[in-house]
C-alpha cells in the first residue's frame, strides 16, 4: 500500500516538474521520477507507455463510495417513484408537464441545497400540473477548455481534486433527495455513473456526445430514462439513432462497482427520447421544428416508444442563445402553445439559479452566492413566475 501511495503521489512541485521534463528529454518514462519500482519498469515497457501521463491517482471504488454515503430508504423511494413518474409522462400515461429545472452546473453545494429547498416547496404546490425534477449537473463538456464541473475541479482553482469532487457530488445528490426532490444530471464520463447514478432519476447525453457509441452503450445500461440532445449542428437524426441504438442490448468495456475492469452486458433502455436544444444555426423550439423532429423520430422508432410519443425542449443553449431573458421568452412561448393544446412536447428544461445571469469561474470566496459560473441562468423570482405560468398552461390544456 505504501508503495502504491508513493507511486500515485501528487507531482506538482517545481522539482517534480523539472524531473519530468528532464526524463522526457532523456527519452525516459515521465512517471519515473522517484526510485520506487514501477510496473512499467518491471515488465520492461517504460520506454513506450504513459509517455504523456504525469500521474495516476487511485480512487476509492464505487462500492466504497456508495457504502460510505448510502441512499436512505426514503431517498431510494424518491428515486424509484420519480423514475416511474417520468416514464409515465414520457409515454403519455401522465398528462403533467415534465420540468427539469436548476443551475446550469453545481459549483457551490450550499447554494444548490438552498435552491433545492425553494424548488421543493414549489414542487409540492404545483405537483398536480408539473412533474418538477431538479437539474443537478456535475460534469461540463467544453468546446475547447474551461472549468469541467464539480467532479473534475471542486475547488475551482485548477487543482482537479477528483476524489473530493466525486464525494462532494454524491453528497449534494443525497442532500437534494433529502428535500424531497428527484434529481437529473448529464452523464459525460463513462465511469462516473457508477458513483452517482443510483441517486439520479433522469439523465441526459449532451449534444457533443449524442453520436458517441460509448454514450449510446452507456445509456443502454442505465436504470433511468435518458434524453439525447440534438447534435450541435441541429441534426435530429443523430439523437433519434441514439434512442434506437440505446434500446438494444450491448456488450462493451467498463468497470464494475468494485472498480475492476469488466465486460458489461446490457438489456437496452427503452425509455430514451430526444431533447431539442437548438443549434449553431439557431433555435428549434417552434411548432414546425417540433413537428418535423417528431416525424423523423417516428420513422425510426416504434410507435409505442417514449421517443415517438413526444420530446423535451431545452429552453436554454441554442434555443435562447444562452441568454437568460431570451430563455424566459422561450418558456412563455411554449406555455402558450401548451395552453392552446399543442401536442408532442412532453417536457422542458430550464437553467435557473438563485441569482440571474452568470459570472467568471473563481474560487468560492470570490464569487457571488447563488449565481452560475457557466451559462446564464434565470433568477429565482423569474423561475417561480415561469413555473406558475407553465402550471396554468397545463390546467388550460386539460380544460380544452
Amino acid at each position: 500500500m505504501q508503495q502504491q501511495d508513493d507511486q500515485t503521489r501528487a507531482l506538482n512541485s517545481p522539482e517534480d516538474l523539472r524531473a519530468i521534463r528532464q526524463a522526457m528529454d532523456e527519452g525516459k518514462n515521465p512517471l519515473v521520477v522517484t526510485d520506487v519500482p514501477r510496473w512499467e519498469d518491471q515488465v520492461g515497457i517504460s520506454r513506450i507507455v504513459n509517455r504523456r501521463v504525469v500521474e495516476f491517482e487511485v480512487l476509492p471504488t464505487p462500492a466504497q463510495v456508495l457504502a460510505e454515503q448510502p441512499l436512505t430508504p426514503q431517498a431510494q423511494e424518491i428515486v424509484a417513484y420519480s423514475r416511474d413518474e417520468i416514464r409515465a409522462c414520457l409515454y403519455g400515461q401522465d398528462d403533467r408537464l415534465l420540468v427539469i429545472v436548476g443551475p446550469c452546473s453545481v459549483h457551490d453545494p450550499a447554494a444548490a441545497l438552498d435552491y433545492a429547498r425553494r424548488l421543493s416547496r414549489l414542487k409540492n404546490e404545483l405537483g398536480e400540473q408539473l412533474l418538477i425534477i431538479m437539474r443537478v449537473y456535475f460534469e461540463k463538456p467544453r468546446t475547447t477548455i474551461g472549468w469541467k464541473g464539480l467532479i473534475n475541479d471542486p475547488d475551482i482553482d485548477g487543482s482537479c481534486n477528483i476524489r473530493k469532487g466525486l464525494l462532494l457530488a454524491r453528497k449534494t445528490l443525497l442532500d437534494v433527495l433529502g428535500t424531497g426532490l428527484a434529481a437529473a444530471t448529464e452523464f459525460l464520463e463513462p465511469t462516473s455513473p457508477q458513483f452517482i447514478a443510483d441517486a439520479v432519476s433522469w439523465g441526459a447525453i449532451g449534444a457533443r456526445n449524442t453520436e458517441s457509441q460509448v454514450h449510446r452503450q452507456l445509456a443502454s445500461g442505465l436504470s433511468m430514462p435518458i434524453g439525447f440532445k440534438n447534435a450541435t449542428d441541429g441534426s435530429v437524426k443523430a439523437p433519434a439513432d441514439s434512442c434506437f441504438a440505446a434500446a438494444q442490448q450491448h456488450t462493451f468495456f467498463g468497470i464494475d462497482h468494485m472498480g475492476r475492469a469488466a465486460v458489461v452486458k446490457t438489456l437496452g433502455n427503452p425509455d430514451c427520447h430526444v431533447v431539442l436544444r437548438g443549434s449553431s444555426s439557431g433555435p428549434n423550439y417552434d411548432a414546425d421544428s417540433v413537428a418535423t423532429a417528431l416525424e423523423m423520430i417516428r420513422d425510426r422508432m416504434p410507435a409505442d416508444s417514449a421517443a415517438a410519443h413526444g420530446l423535451i425542449v431545452d429552453c436554454s443553449h441554442g434555443n435562447s442563445g444562452k441568454d437568460e431573458h431570451r430563455q424566459a421568452e422561450v418558456v412563455r412561448n411554449i406555455a402558450a402553445r401548451i395552453a392552446a393544446g399543442e401536442q408532442g412536447i412532453t417536457g422542458i428544461m430550464m437553467e435557473s439559479f438563485i441569482e440571474g445571469g452568470n459570472q467568471p469561474a473563481a474560487p468560492l470566496n470570490q464569487l457571488t452566492y447563488g449565481q452560475s459560473i457557466t451559462d446564464k441562468c434565470i433568477s429565482w423570482p423569474d423561475t417561480e413566475a415561469l413555473l406558475r405560468e407553465l402550471a396554468e398552461a397545463v390546467a388550460a390544456r386539460r380544460w380544452n
